[in-house]
């Protein structure tokens, strides 16, 4: 994964992602290749928010 991704770009991805395995039309390697790939994606997506949380709450208690 692009370390440059943003937020929005990895959102996008896990759509594209979803999608195709919700055709159910993708090998059982593809699927753990998208799976993969997704739950990575996740990950960065709940790591953003968290820091963008984190970073409300420092600017509010100034």
């Amino acid at each position: 994964m692009n370390n440059e991704m943003t937020y929005e770009q990895a959102i996008n991805r896990l759509e594209q992602i979803v999608a195709i395995l919700e055709k159910n039309e993708a090998t059982l390697d593809e699927s753990l290749k998208l799976f993969e790939e997704g739950t990575r994606l996740s990950a960065f997506c709940s790591n953003m928010l968290k820091q963008a949380q984190t970073k409300i709450t420092e600017i509010n208690k100034e």
